[in-house]
């Protein structure tokens, strides 16, 4: 069985219907998607899990009021996993609470 995840990343600007791929190994199908913010992501993390993804993982831009924002939103449908970096490089040193919280 191929598991279904995705891994959403946060980028200024984005176009979440676009800023997309997916990756295929034998093992995983991983989609990767890129949000404009956390409002944006909560929807991409709910069309996600509505297409049977069961995984999702954060990039490091979203702090723990995003992660929370986005468990909340796919409302125990699919885990939610977090790389975490206190200040994120790509989002000028902050972090992403204090950017789109």
């Amino acid at each position: 069985m191929t598991l279904k995840a995705a891994f959403i990343f946060l980028a200024g600007g984005a176009d979440s219907a676009t800023a997309r791929a997916v990756v295929s190994t034998p093992g995983v199908d991983l989609t990767v998607v890129g949000a404009k913010d956390y409002a944006d992501a909560e929807g991409v993390a709910r069309d996600l899990v509505a297409d049977g993804i069961v995984a999702i993982e954060l990039c490091g831009g979203f702090g723990t009021a995003g992660t929370a924002r986005i468990a909340q939103a796919v409302a125990g449908k699919a885990a939610v996993g977090v790389v975490r970096f206190d200040i994120h490089p790509g989002l000028d040193g902050k972090s992403g609470d204090s950017l789109f919280g």
